[in-house]
């Protein structure tokens, strides 16, 4: 996709003052122009609908609904937008899914004008953008996990089906504390920091485990 001579912006953010810095920081450049300003999704959509945008530079966070579902609601709408989460959040969760609805980039809230400029270019472009900041985290978060034992595996997968201890220990013929011990080095070796870390973790990978 060839780059137009004039990048057209919608800002969408539901603090008034964030889309007036970002104005202000953006509309200083001879090729960006900030051509809307929404609060929520419905004002967006509704200024979608009447005015020529090439990206959306909006928050995860919405006070009504949440960016991530609005960008998927906007992309099947205009396939041919280019959607960048502009979010004070790095979470990995909060990126996979937002590139999963079809996102082109995610830049934290505090990054400099150059970075988001960065971003604008990349996506409109044809590619996509990550702050520094958020691909270590996502990187770290997709590290390969250290390799369980069969017997940890077993276990972990029983968890998942919210088995106890001493039910684990019964069906593996093996003693309570066998079963304590290997749930310590289960967490151990998974970086978790707690019993409700654990079980939410073998809930959450239980059909791949």
């Amino acid at each position: 996709m060839t780059p137009p001579s004039l990048i057209r912006i919608l800002l969408v953010d539901d603090h008034p003052m964030v889309r007036e810095g970002l104005r202000a920081r953006l509309s200083s450049l001879a090729q960006l122009a900030v051509v809307g300003e929404a609060g929520d999704a419905a004002e967006a959509m509704r200024l979608l609908d009447q005015t020529a945008v090439d990206v959306v530079l909006q928050d995860v966070g919405l006070k009504e609904g949440n960016g991530i579902d609005l960008a998927q609601a906007m992309l099947a709408r205009w396939p041919g937008l280019c959607v960048l989460m502009f979010s004070m959040y790095d979470n990995p969760e909060y990126v996979q899914r937002a590139l999963q609805a079809g996102a082109r980039g995610y830049v934290l809230k505090d990054a400099p004008a150059g970075e988001i400029v960065a971003a604008i270019d990349a996506v409109v472009a044809g590619g996509t953008y990550l702050s520094p900041g958020v691909s270590r985290r996502l990187f770290r978060h997709h590290a390969p996990r250290p390799l369980l034992s069969p017997r940890e595996s077993q276990i972990l997968s029983a968890l998942g089906r919210g088995e106890s201890s001493k039910q684990i220990a019964k069906a593996l013929d093996l003693s309570v504390r066998t079963v304590e011990t290997h749930r310590q080095s289960i967490k151990r070796k998974l970086g978790l920091e707690g019993q409700a870390e654990l079980i939410k973790y073998a809930v959450e990978h239980a059909r791949s485990i």
